[in-house]
């Protein structure tokens, strides 16, 4: 069966195989050489420990990678590249469009991270592989170092730039918090010279200034009334002497009107200060050694010597010299009570201004830990910044630089050879059995008998061949083998047409994307 079918379709099969391992014979010859350079990069990790200097640039290693990579890739850099390094002359020549060209050259950019660890679930890239594909080896491993310098160069840009914007944006923070702690300082130097007296650490200087004020006020009550008890006595004296003149004006008793002073000067130091205080030892001294002299005669004016007083006169002087000190003993209790009032407003406004001054401290204390805060953090984006200028941090290396290629990468000749002869007795044998089956004449008297399913009486007259039947059927097979060797030619010309200078096909037959 499968001998008929052979010597019934063998040039089927034939002409099928030849045609589709002619183009397969075609693209190995004509197809052109690709050739790739490989750059590898280390990433250096930072060399002082974070102990130390905390890193400025905190991005993910990958992340930054991937971003230096669509920098990279842009249309304005690749572009820039095209035109320096003439790359893709043919597709220019062409007249294919630029953003073409810059596509084919992002397609032939291959970036490949390397993990420490590939077994781990957290991989730590340690380097990562920059390649590129190219019909000249000298041109790919050119283009290959140049992508590496420029990731090398945009990871010190980028580290760089963000370490100084940081010190930037630090600077201006801390900047606007310093201004707001000198405002707070200031504000709450104010309060604390507008409300001075009523701060909660004067509570206690208050209490103590009120017990003060307190043991004055009695002093002066103890006075006043032995004043008065004086004034009293010496009203009866005059009553009963019966000769009471008229209270002296103060003005004809110095004493009593430098007692009066006296009294009002240490009441209004005692206001201020407290008794140990020098003046208030002074003043006080004073009026004791004033108070211990006896009654002062008044002197006449335009007399030489005063001449003595009679009872009545004595009494009279004497009676104002208490009265002038009585008045001022009560002045001396309004200006006690007075002080004692403001000491008691004081304290009764200690709780509010207490309240006050522990927000104005919070919003301090705040603000002064934002500053100090800041202020670590700006330090340390400084340095952060000089390491970065000096490279003491992670940085990229170029370990190994591209060398120019001395294989192909793609196509695989000689695996393109051997699927394009298994894929050609694959088309062979599926033209046999298509052609096979669509074939309804009968090819013996089996096919007949199997055809008619009835008890029939065949028999077969063999052909008879005359010279012209034979010179029409020698004539058949030349025509048919021209034929099939233009056929043949037209496909290998055609495949040649389309394989030269093809990268695409070398590609998609090397099994990376079009």
């Amino acid at each position: 069966m499968v001998l008929e079918v052979w010597k019934r379709r063998k040039w089927v099969a034939l002409l099928a195989f030849a045609a589709a391992f002619a183009v397969f014979i075609s693209l190995t010859i004509w197809l052109p050489d690709l050739y790739r350079a490989t750059a590898t990069v280390l990433v250096e990790t930072q060399q002082l420990s974070e102990a130390f200097v905390m890193p400025s640039v905190t991005a993910e290693l990958e992340t930054r990678i991937q971003t230096i990579r669509q920098e990279v890739m842009s249309r304005v850099r690749l572009g820039n590249l095209v035109t320096q390094m003439n790359l893709y002359p043919d597709l220019r020549k062409k007249g294919v469009p630029f953003d073409d060209v810059v596509e084919q050259m992002r397609r032939d950019i291959e970036l490949d991270l390397k993990s420490a660890d590939p077994q781990m679930s957290m991989r730590r890239t340690i380097a990562f592989a920059i390649s590129y594909s190219g019909r000249d080896p000298q041109t790919v491993a050119r283009v290959a170092n140049v992508l590496a310098s420029v990731y090398v160069d945009e990871n010190t840009n980028m580290r760089v730039g963000q370490a100084t914007r940081t010190a930037e944006v630090l600077r201006a923070q801390l900047a606007d918090a310093k201004q707001e702690l000198d405002a707070q300082e200031a504000r709450t130097s104010q309060f604390k010279l507008s409300h001075i007296g009523e701060l909660p650490e004067q509570v206690e200087a208050n209490l103590a200034s009120l017990d003060r004020l307190n043991v004055q006020l009695r002093l002066n009550a103890e006075n006043q009334i032995r004043v008065t008890d004086r004034r009293d006595r010496l009203e009866k004296q005059l009553a009963e002497a019966g000769a009471v003149a008229p209270v002296l004006p103060p003005p004809s008793s110095p004493r009593a009107a430098q007692l009066a002073k006296l009294r009002q000067e240490i009441a209004d130091l005692r206001r201020q200060f407290t008794d140990e205080y020098p003046d208030v030892v002074r003043a006080r001294a004073e009026l004791a050694a004033l108070e211990r002299q006896g009654p002062e005669t008044v002197v006449t004016p335009g007399s030489g010597a005063a001449p003595p007083l009679d009872s009545s006169a004595r009494l009279n002087q004497a009676l104002a010299g208490v009265e002038t000190e009585l008045k001022a003993l009560k002045e001396e209790e309004i200006a006690l009570r007075r002080a004692m009032d403001s000491y008691d407003q004081r304290v009764e406004n200690v709780p509010k201004r207490q309240e006050e001054f522990q927000a104005l401290s919070r919003d301090y204390a705040t603000t002064k830990e934002r500053y100090a805060t800041l202020l670590k953090k700006y330090e340390e984006a400084q340095l952060a910044e000089s390491l970065e200028q000096g490279h003491k941090v992670e940085q990229f290396r170029l370990l190994d630089p591209a060398m120019p290629p001395r294989e192909p990468f793609a196509p695989g000749r000689l695996g393109l050879v051997l699927v394009g002869f298994l894929l050609s007795i694959a088309l062979a044998v599926a033209a046999v059995l298509a052609t096979d089956q669509l074939d309804t004449s009968f090819h013996g008297i089996e096919d007949l008998r199997a055809f008619l399913r009835v008890p029939t009486t065949l028999f077969s007259i063999p052909l008879l061949t005359t010279a012209a039947h034979t010179r029409r059927q020698w004539r058949r097979i030349v025509l048919t083998a021209v034929s099939a060797m233009i056929g043949l030619g037209l496909i290998v010309a055609g495949v040649r047409h389309v394989a030269t200078g093809n990268e695409r096909i070398v590609r998609l037959v090397a099994g990376r994307h079009a």
